[in-house]
């Protein structure tokens, strides 16, 4: 850590005056927003889906985050809110899954168990007779 991070750090302590009595049982976010009010804090203004919802509705069978983001913007056209565009709706959705951990993680070995995800109604197979 640089020294002016340090600097700064103690300077907003003091203009707070918080010890490390005061902070050494709170969350480092809890802390940061006490020294630094306002900072970091960040509003999107676009309308945000219910991303347990969307999460939940990826589980089940022919559903897509096209499909899904489809029907947010139409969502949204309707409200007349902002949407995010199909991109940005994507990225946050990861986000969302890598903060909350909802995604699950099977284990298996190399070369003994083959998973295949269908994204969809099952395809036949054509051979070539």
């Amino acid at each position: 850590m640089s020294r002016k991070s340090v600097t700064q750090v103690l300077e907003a302590a003091d203009a707070a005056g918080l010890g490390w009595d005061d902070v050494k049982d709170r969350a480092d976010s809890e802390v940061y927003g006490l020294l630094f009010p306002g900072r970091g804090d960040h509003d999107s203004v676009f309308a945000q889906p219910d991303w347990k919802a969307v999460h939940k509705e990826m589980a089940r069978v022919g559903v897509t985050l096209k499909l899904l983001h489809g029907e947010y913007a139409d969502e949204c056209a309707a409200a007349g809110d902002p949407a995010m565009s199909y991109d940005r709706f994507c990225r946050t959705y990861q986000r969302h899954v890598l903060v909350t951990g909802a995604a699950s993680r099977v284990g298996h070995k190399a070369a003994q168990t083959i998973e295949v995800d269908w994204s969809g109604p099952t395809m036949q197979l054509h051979t070539g007779a």
